[in-house]
């Protein structure tokens, strides 16, 4: 085995809930496409309500980039196109039909195909917001060359999927969507798989990359975590980074010249009575996932992982770039004594619940803060959850007096969102962390455009 990279800094989060390696069909009526869940476009619609449209029919583009089309996930009739506060475009919403209808593509022999081929026939298909780009994780520019690629074969963020049981039988997309990604950015690819729970053939075996080796707790799935080990982001370079199941819908595209968005979802969380997989579509309808699954009320339905995803609702959808589903208890209740008590099962970074020391079983999280927002001092916890060579309280600092110098020099460029997950987890001031880092992202990238 290749030189493992050790991560010593972070926290795996044992949670209940975990998704059963059992997958079952689900079907939803109504599927959505969502503006919101891509930073710093702009979208310009393209349909409207009663429009027919076909899997891969373009639904809007970026007015910063009227290249960049946002397609259908499904075939079926436009029902609504949703809109927020100032008219913000928030939702479009398809009505699905019962046999799913796909627009084909002229797609290249990718043996003859030139980059350039490549880049236009992920652009017309509305493959190409997959793969985002470092720093600020935004979509990529097309026609900027990456300096590399990074693909994180596995994902440990607590409740996460299972990265090896979805890749398995997908295989030969999964190395196609490696060459097709490898003959397009002209740039290494490197793939990250953990030393000892990576056991899919199809990421150790995988053609023409680079495997980065990796041990430690959450955040080591981070790709960001793992860029800042192998290949650090500097001032003026462009990564891209792009999730294997995307790796392998990439691959599937060139086989069946078809923007099939068929997509495996793991349900999961406290609340959820049998956490399992669901076959379903991008994009889907929450609702027919946890019919009969979630009985209670008053549950936090989050698209995504419980640090970093967004709260929906009921009957939301899930978002572009999540594979799973998870379900808790809202934290509206008021708790007994507060810190004061023994908390035998509540979770401890530190020692302040004798849970820290007599409870070794996965816990039942929920959404209570435990406290509002507070002087923001240092007190060391950050550091102890954040695997990179980067001041995190420092430069949340830099971003809040907007800074831009100092936000360079501490390191802006390397982290995204999720890289400081676990230290909002771990804030005593109650901090919203992704929320500042966020800010300062789309504030830099701004000025430097």
């Amino acid at each position: 085995m290749d030189k493992v990279i050790t991560i010593r800094k972070g926290l795996d989060m044992k949670l209940k809930g975990e998704a059963e390696r059992v997958t079952v069909n689900s079907r939803s009526a109504l599927y959505a496409v969502k503006p919101t869940d891509f930073h710093g476009v702009l979208p310009k619609l393209l349909v409207a309500e009663g429009d027919r449209v076909e899997a891969g029919t373009p639904l809007f583009f970026n007015k910063y980039s009227e290249r960049v089309l946002f397609t259908a996930p499904v075939s079926g009739v436009v029902e609504a196109i949703r809109r927020g506060e100032r008219r913000r475009l928030e939702e479009i919403v398809i009505r699905a039909d019962e046999d799913i209808a796909y627009r084909r593509f002229d797609v290249p022999d990718l043996a003859t195909a030139t980059p350039e081929a490549l880049e236009e026939v992920l652009l017309a298909s509305g493959l190409w917001p997959v793969i985002r780009q470092r720093p600020y994780d935004v979509i990529a520019t097309p026609g900027v060359a990456p300096h590399s690629v990074f693909i994180s074969c596995f994902d440990s963020a607590p409740l996460a999927p299972d990265l090896d049981f979805l890749i398995s039988q997908r295989g030969a997309e999964f190395q196609l969507g490696i060459d097709v990604i490898r003959k397009l950015s002209g740039a290494p690819v490197n793939l990250g798989v953990h030393a000892d729970k990576t056991k899919a053939t199809e990421f150790l075996s995988a053609q023409g990359v680079n495997i980065n080796v990796f041990r430690g707790p959450h955040p080591a799935g981070n790709v960001g975590v793992q860029i800042h080990h192998v290949d650090p982001v500097v001032k003026g370079d462009v990564v891209w980074v792009i999730h294997p199941l995307d790796v392998a819908m990439i691959g599937r595209f060139f086989l069946r010249k078809e923007y099939d968005t068929t997509r495996v979802i793991a349900l999961t969380g406290s609340s959820v009575k049998q956490p399992k997989y669901y076959k379903t579509h991008m994009g889907a309808d929450i609702s027919a996932l946890v019919e009969g699954q979630v009985t209670e009320e008053n549950q936090r339905y989050i698209s995504g992982n419980v640090l970093t995803g967004t709260r929906i609702e009921p009957n939301g959808f899930l978002g572009f770039y999540h594979h799973g589903c998870t379900v808790i208890p809202e934290g509206d209740h008021y708790e007994f004594m507060g810190w004061a008590r023994p908390g035998f099962d509540a979770f401890s970074f530190t020692n302040t619940f004798l849970s820290k020391i007599f409870h070794r079983k996965p816990f039942a999280p929920h959404t209570n803060l435990n406290g509002g927002e507070r002087a923001f001092v240092v007190t060391g916890q950050y550091e102890k959850v954040f695997p990179m060579d980067i001041f995190p309280v420092q430069l949340l600092k830099a971003i809040m007096i907007k800074d831009i110098d100092l936000m360079e020099n501490l390191g802006i460029y390397e982290v995204v969102e999720e890289d400081m997950a676990l230290c909002e987890v771990m804030c005593t001031s109650k901090i919203e962390v992704q929320s500042i880092l966020r800010e300062g992202l789309d504030l830099i990238r701004k000025e430097m455009s």
